[in-house]
């Protein structure tokens, strides 16, 4: 036979047909995709203190002799989860704090408390501030700039929907008496601390500080970072000044952070936050107001369906315990106290357009 046989031709290209040909399978290409993580078992626990163009310090082994702080970045399935200054991260990968060194967050503890606002009162998105604080302390001046009482309000109605104790700091006395401002919150549950220019309270507002951590908030220009400078020394947080031509002070913190406070008492948490001249309530829910009043809540069972407990509230329970002289003079002034934070709501309610 030939060697040019079509047969043998045939036969040859049979053997060596590609379809023929046996390749070994990938098994990372074939393998099917699945939502399982990893466990992470190896992760530890730190307080994320700041968060700097994508990177987070992070305490790691706090209060104990191995205590230190590294730089961490997102892992990508959170890329959709914020994380803020307070908040517990689980950590994995380089944990040691070396120069140069990353770990990478691979999850969040289950916060205690979230501090949020919105841009405006209209804007139902929400904007985190910080986790995990228990205390507010909300700064203001007596004079230059001039204390504004909605502001104030909007951060105890911010801070009692996420179920913080809120504290109120006056500086600047020396240029103004604050009595009158103060008035405006004789009903609540507020410890009070005034402070002139050179003489701030500063072991009574740090023996409130210990054992908490307590976030700091406040319109520009007030003294914010001059308080927390003087609480933490190594803080070296940037003041600044108010302009004489629109009375505004001028933006000094441009990042939330939290410092250790250390006083002869213990020690607790400062977080300041950069100043702000608006606090959008977007996100409240307004039985969280009224829940901190407890002995008002108790009456307000009453109340029909609906009722907005506000002076012109058809019903209310609580107008008509003011109205038979069932509520003390404490009481009253409380429940104006409530009707004014609720106000405070309802404003932003009749702003939201289809509302």
């Amino acid at each position: 036979m030939s060697w040019l046989d079509d047969t043998d031709l045939d036969d040859d290209f049979e053997e060596y047909d590609e379809s023929a040909i046996r390749t070994r399978p990938n098994p990372k290409a074939n393998r099917p995709r699945t939502k399982r993580r990893p466990a992470h078992e190896d992760a530890q626990v730190g307080r994320v203190l700041g968060v700097d163009r994508g990177r987070y310090s992070v305490l790691l082994g706090e209060g104990t002799p191995d205590e230190h702080a590294i730089t961490a970045a997102r892992a990508r399935e959170l890329r959709r989860t914020p994380i803020v200054t307070g908040d517990q991260a689980r950590v994995v990968g380089d944990t040691s704090g070396a120069e140069g060194t990353l770990g990478r967050i691979v999850g969040i503890l289950d916060r205690t408390s979230l501090l949020r606002r919105s841009a405006d009162d209209t804007d139902q998105v929400e904007r985190v501030i910080v986790a995990n604080a228990d205390q507010m302390l909300v700064v203001v001046a007596a004079a230059d700039p001039e204390p504004r009482a909605r502001l104030v309000d909007r951060y105890l109605v911010a801070a009692l929907d996420a179920g913080i104790r809120p504290l109120l700091v006056v500086t600047k006395t020396d240029l103004a008496d604050p009595s009158e401002f103060l008035a405006h919150f004789d009903g609540l549950d507020l410890r009070v601390f005034t402070s002139a220019r050179e003489e701030m309270p500063v072991d009574e507002i740090g023996e409130a500080l210990i054992g908490h951590s307590t976030v700091f908030v406040g319109h520009s220009g007030v003294g914010k970072s001059t308080l927390v400078n003087a609480l933490v020394p190594s803080a070296g947080r940037a003041t600044g000044h108010v302009n004489q031509v629109t009375g505004r002070g001028r933006h000094t913190s441009s990042s939330t952070v939290s410092l250790r406070y250390e006083g002869p008492g213990g020690t607790g948490w400062v977080i300041d936050t950069p100043g702000v001249r608006s606090f959008g309530l977007g996100h409240v829910d307004p039985a969280n107001i009224l829940a901190a009043f407890t002995e008002l809540a108790v009456i307000a069972e009453n109340c029909p369906r609906g009722c907005t407990h506000l002076p012109d509230a058809p019903d209310c329970a609580l107008i008509e315990a003011a109205e038979r002289g069932e509520l003390s003079e404490t009481g009253r002034a409380r429940l104006d106290s409530l009707q004014r934070l609720l106000q405070t709501f309802a404003d932003k309610a009749e702003q939201t357009p289809g509302r």
